[in-house]
């Protein structure tokens, strides 16, 4: 089911994510989309992804009939202080230059000409935005002006940072993937940002920010009433709250139960128990 159509895209409403999966990658992206899922986010960033294994089980897909245009697929720049010796770009060029060459070894990783959806992996500066900030931005903006990127956003981005970007940028962000602490009310003072600016947020780190959480009774008695397991109540009521939510399961029971917490329908009460529930 897709989230909506925005700027001419249509955007599933759970995505697959592929950090920390390394030679398992082509496997587990093949057996996601074997799932259900139709929407893939990586990065060029070898630390934590392997992009080019994406690209592999991409390949093997197309022979299966599941084309280029079947699926939703997003990538990130990730910045030097991301990155280890094994960068996709020249360290001594601009950033700008960086951008473009980290983009195109994407589209030859993923064996396309487009992506649906590129993101800034996290702002330079920890706090406010700076002449680094500015300038990457400036040139997914530009890759954005192309074309070649349907959707532009970026990820691990605090509040301050965001409005910052609402209010300056020639394009503001289309989405915001950051990771979702119960505890902070799940990122809802980004949350509301996004909102206010008709962002997409993408929430990561659902289930393993928030371990305590799955075992919480309130958690386990609506399970119990579902007829479905903690995962999915998390994954729901993040759905309910207009969070498009990722998954990175090694396991393909679990890909299948979590495309399933859609058939069922948090009551208001429950969307607010576990809204505060780590509070």
């Amino acid at each position: 089911m897709p989230l909506s159509a925005y700027n001419h895209v249509s955007i599933p409403s759970f995505m697959y994510g592929t950090a920390w999966k390394k030679e398992a990658t082509t496997g587990l992206v093949l057996q996601a989309v074997q799932a259900g899922f139709t929407a893939i986010d990586t990065a060029n960033q070898l630390v934590h992804y392997d992009e080019a294994r994406v690209g592999e089980a991409l390949l093997q897909l197309a022979t299966q009939g599941i084309t280029r245009d079947q699926l939703f697929l997003q990538t990130k720049f990730t910045p030097i202080n991301g990155q280890d010796h094994r960068l996709p770009y020249d360290a001594r060029a601009s950033i700008t230059t960086q951008v473009q060459q980290s983009f195109a070894s994407s589209l030859s990783h993923l064996h396309t000409d487009y992506l649906d959806s590129y993101v800034l992996h996290g702002p330079y500066s920890r706090r406010g935005l700076g002449a680094e900030d500015w300038e990457v931005w400036a040139a997914i903006e530009s890759l954005y002006d192309t074309g070649k990127t349907k959707m532009i956003g970026v990820s691990n981005v605090a509040a301050d940072q965001l409005t910052l970007l609402c209010m300056k940028a020639k394009h503001k962000p289309m989405v915001v993937q950051n990771r979702c602490y119960a505890a902070f009310g799940w990122d809802k003072e980004v949350r509301d940002i996004c909102n206010a600016n008709m962002i997409i947020y993408q929430g990561f780190s659902l289930l393993t920010a928030n371990r305590e959480v799955l075992s919480f009774p309130a958690i386990l008695t609506m399970a119990a009433k579902y007829q479905a397991g903690p995962a999915q109540m998390v994954f729901r009521f993040s759905q309910q709250i207009g969070m498009l939510p990722l998954t990175g399961s090694t396991n393909s029971k679990h890909m299948t139960e979590d495309l399933q917490c859609e058939q069922f329908t948090l009551s208001p009460d429950e969307l607010t128990v576990i809204e505060t529930i780590g509070q």
